[in-house]
């Protein structure tokens, strides 16, 4: 599940979605993520917990240098490579949820 919420979270980002208002903050794409992710295995009070946690994340600029390990890089180069990041995870990931489906292993429980 974290893995599938990192995946969608690099993919909205890779995607160009953003708050206009405010277009260096990801908690747009966080909040996309968590919803695709990670919403229906909490309860009410982890959901919340999550909606205020998203205050608390970095900029997207200060991501982007992360993942290129300190590096000023432009933002474009950073996307490209999350882009080539995706296309092969993306579907090591899809074939771990069929497994999961198949194996009637998904749990569905709320923490």
């Amino acid at each position: 599940r974290g893995l599938k919420f990192m995946l969608v979270l690099l993919q909205s980002i890779s995607d160009g979605e953003r708050d206009e208002e405010h277009p260096n903050l990801i908690r747009v794409n966080a909040m996309k993520a968590y919803e695709i992710a990670l919403k229906k295995y909490h309860g009410w009070m982890l959901q919340k917990l999550f909606t205020g946690s998203v205050y608390a994340l970095p900029y997207k600029s200060d991501l982007l240098k992360a993942l290129e390990k300190g590096k000023e890089v432009k933002e474009e180069e950073s996307i490209e490579k999350i882009h080539q990041f995706l296309s092969r995870v993306t579907p090591i990931l899809d074939a771990i949820y069929e497994m999961y489906t198949k194996m009637n292993a998904e749990l569905s429980y709320k923490a």
